[in-house]
């Protein structure tokens, strides 16, 4: 058996540290914004509990104060984060993105990526923001603001997707820069097409031609998952084939790139279950006929699709 010394258990030295209400206000800071916690975690009543079993003097703040405490924060690393960058960084690549909520509100992303002092790639989100709406020289605006606080004058690259509302982008931001000389070359390197975007653009292109068949088989999902019942029902169907899955089929997004990929995989799976409810459910046949309107939907899928 190991014997405890001085320096502490089986000769390992321990660091006893004094007890600090700042430091514990800030780890806690820490712990929401890392694990994106909401601010409402602090008032669980297992968190209180958890919390006094570790330290008993600290008193856990309220969530109005936490949010001040993340603010807070946020500034420091803001602060260190600029003066490292007027200091370190002789220029930085920035990608930005646009999209609209489900609020119909109108946001936008800047994230700059650089190379830190150990030759490290780095990438940090500058400013994420409402915006008017989505035009060339409103986005320009804003990002021409936001290098201004962050005080960056240098770029060397700015990735954005295919929009045609980027070319305005580009533009205004070509003038800005040059007028500071903070461009590589002039304006030849600034625009950098995104390659994912590009790359799902070629991919939908060529799905077009399985078409008929994609949309047979996300009409038939739309069916299962229209109703607490319908998903029901097809759980029943998925037992009685033996289908062992713990996920259950998923619809696409065009937001999502890889949500067709995913919505296919997965219905693959449940081929077997379809196909049962579609001999058990007239439910489900009478799904693919003719709307009001007299519009026919496309399917059910085959053993084809």
């Amino acid at each position: 058996m190991p014997k405890v010394g001085k320096e502490g258990e089986a000769g390992k030295t321990f660091k006893v540290n004094g007890y600090s209400l700042e430091d514990c206000r800030k780890a806690m800071a820490e712990f929401i914004i890392l694990d994106e916690h909401p601010f409402k975690v602090v008032e669980g009543i297992g968190f209180h509990k958890i919390i006094n079993r570790f330290e008993p003097r600290f008193t856990v703040p309220s969530k109005m104060i936490m949010s001040g405490d993340c603010f807070h924060l946020y500034l420091d690393e803001k602060k260190k984060l600029k003066a490292w960058l007027a200091n370190s960084c002789a220029r930085v690549c920035l990608t930005s993105d646009c999209w609209t909520s489900n609020q119909n509100l109108s946001y936008m992303s800047l994230t700059a990526h650089f190379v830190d002092d150990e030759w490290k790639l780095q990438k940090r989100i500058l400013n994420f923001c409402l915006i008017e709406n989505h035009k060339g020289e409103t986005i320009g605006r804003e990002i021409e603001t936001c290098l201004r606080e962050w005080e960056i004058e240098k770029v060397f690259t700015i990735t954005l997707d295919n929009a045609s509302s980027n070319d305005g982008v580009i533009t205004y931001l070509q003038r800005k820069l040059a007028a500071r000389g903070g461009l590589v070359y002039g304006e030849k390197y600034l625009k950098m097409r995104c390659c994912a975007h590009v790359l799902n653009l070629i991919v939908n292109e060529g799905i077009k031609e399985q078409h008929a068949s994609i949309e047979s088989i996300r009409n038939a999902i739309r069916y299962v998952r229209s109703s607490p019942q319908r998903i029901k029902k097809f759980k029943e169907c998925i037992e009685a084939e033996l289908i062992e899955s713990k996920s259950l089929v998923c619809l696409d997004v065009p937001t999502r790139w890889n949500s067709t990929y995913l919505m296919l995989e997965h219905a693959e799976d449940f081929e077997k279950a379809f196909d049962r409810l579609y001999d058990q459910e007239t439910e489900f046949f009478r799904w693919f006929g003719e709307d009001s309107q007299g519009i026919k939907k496309v399917g059910p899928p085959t053993t084809l699709d």
